[in-house]
């Protein structure tokens, strides 16, 4: 492997496993919000409790989210200098946007929340966790806002003497109609990630002997309709992020079915009975007809191209070399995105019947499958950034067919060409190490006070701003 491809690799790496953990905290803080929203307008000790509870698994993951997120940013300027530059001019508005939103915002409010009980008035300490919630979404959106920029560049000029690409209108890239329909579809997948974990730490806890009720029964039900509202936006939205991409990116759509021929009416493979090569011979599989053309256009007898022919219209448009991503990624990334996420809803919709008319869902296999599921929402959203951005390849900056066109560049001609493969080969390995390690102490954490269930809460003074200013601050977690 060259310097590209270890590059390559810890991107990949690092971009994955910090998405581990963003999805569950922009998820979980509204969730939170709502358990707090839910204890100040009731005055119930079980919202309190769940409040507290919840919370305290949402700073140990936000603690994490944020040093992987510091990580990723650093490699823009260590391995893939060339990039930076053509696009810095773009990215530093976003970026910088998204830095006052995380460190300034979100961290400040987080602040205010973690320390502010028994300290803050209980509306003042109520906002602290509704802006920390704004906080976790306007983070992603400035993120998705500048991610989208490589799908579909607008808003920019290209300059020839300097080889960059220049900003002319911050409000075009953040209006950018890739952003607007990828930022419902990560923040439902969001949901769902935080909504399946919520449902699984309380099935687990209504299955033992000494089940708290009263407390998690309202958590189990109001994670059941996370997941469920969250699945339905997933379809809609993901339909019409389908509808975009074969205008903007069609050879990622055709890429997604391995569709290698250009088809009127064609179907959507369920799975393939064959194997799928990076040479895009056509492969037996199990499809629904019409199916791909309906996604792609909403006309179930719509033609869409195919891989072969988008790479022959490239090559005369771009030169010669081949245009076509990682099909089998592609393929099967897609497929366990969808799949996963389904089955998510599905333990969702089975939690709906189980807990109706005031039942409490006890069943021991339930209980299980709920357990064990938690972890599909974590990997259909890793597998959807993996078709997203494997699916653009062998571009970093996507052509726009519509705008600009100069406003391109190769993954190839990103990378810094100062650092050797030994050097990135290096940091490879240390951050895999290291974070491997974290990963551990995460999930311990996490197992950990998630099977300690929530402690008792003095209500008589919990949230009470007017008490002896005197006495020594209560530091709930």
């Amino acid at each position: 492997m060259d310097a590209l491809d270890v590059a390559r690799w810890q991107f990949g790496i690092v971009t994955v496993y910090h998405f581990l953990f963003v999805p569950l905290t922009i998820g979980l803080a509204p969730i939170v919000a709502i358990m707090q929203t839910a204890w100040h307008r009731t005055g119930k000790d079980s919202w309190l409790r769940l409040t507290h509870f919840f919370g305290k698994l949402l700073l140990i993951n936000f603690a994490l989210g944020v040093v992987t997120g510091i990580v990723q940013e650093f490699q823009f300027g260590m391995n893939w200098s060339d990039y930076s530059r053509f696009v810095g001019d773009v990215f530093g508005a976003p970026l910088a946007m998204e830095g006052l939103a995380a460190f300034f915002l979100e961290s400040t409010f987080l602040g205010l929340w973690v320390f502010g009980w028994d300290r803050l008035p209980r509306r003042i300490h109520l906002a602290s966790i509704w802006m920390l919630a704004i906080g976790v979404n306007l983070s992603a959106f400035f993120i998705l806002a500048a991610n989208s920029f490589m799908q579909h560049p607008v808003g920019v000029i290209f300059n020839p003497e300097t080889h960059r690409a220049e900003l002319t209108s911050i409000w075009a890239l953040l209006t950018n109609s890739t952003a607007l329909v990828t930022f419902p579809h990560v923040i439902a997948g969001a949901w769902l990630v935080a909504g399946g974990f919520v449902l699984a730490v309380s099935a687990w806890h209504l299955g033992r002997k000494d089940r708290d009720v009263d407390v998690f029964r309202p958590a189990f039900r109001l994670g059941v309709f996370a997941v469920l509202a969250a699945g339905l936006v997933v379809v809609v939205s993901g339909h019409l992020q389908g509808q975009i991409m074969v205008k903007q990116q069609p050879m990622k759509m055709a890429a997604a079915e391995a569709l290698c021929n250009t088809d009127k009416g064609a179907g959507l493979s369920l799975f393939a009975l064959g194997r799928i090569n990076a040479s895009c011979d056509e492969v037996k599989s199990v499809t629904i007809p019409g199916l791909l053309s309906f996604m792609s256009d909403n006309d179930p007898n719509s033609t869409v191209q195919g891989v072969n022919d988008l790479q022959r219209e490239a090559v005369a448009k771009y030169g010669d070399r081949n245009y076509i991503p990682n099909l089998p990624v592609n393929y099967w990334s897609f497929r366990l995105m969808i799949g996963l996420g389904l089955l998510t809803v599905t333990i969702g919709l089975a939690g709906l019947w189980m807990s109706r008319r005031g039942r409490v869902p006890d069943n021991r296999w339930f209980r299980l499958a709920a357990v064990l599921t938690v972890v599909a929402p974590f990997f259909a959203n890793s597998f959807g950034w993996l078709f997203t951005e494997m699916g653009r390849q062998p571009w970093v900056v996507v052509p726009n067919p519509t705008g600009v066109d100069a406003v391109r560049i190769l993954t190839s001609d990103g990378v810094s060409p100062t650092v050797g493969t030994a050097t990135v080969l290096t940091s490879l390995t240390v951050f895999t190490l290291l974070y491997a390690a974290l990963a551990v102490i995460e999930l311990g954490l996490l197992v950990r006070y998630a099977k300690a269930g929530p402690a008792p809460i003095d209500t008589a003074s919990a949230g009470d701003a007017d008490q002896d200013p005197d006495r020594p601050m209560a530091f709930a977690y």
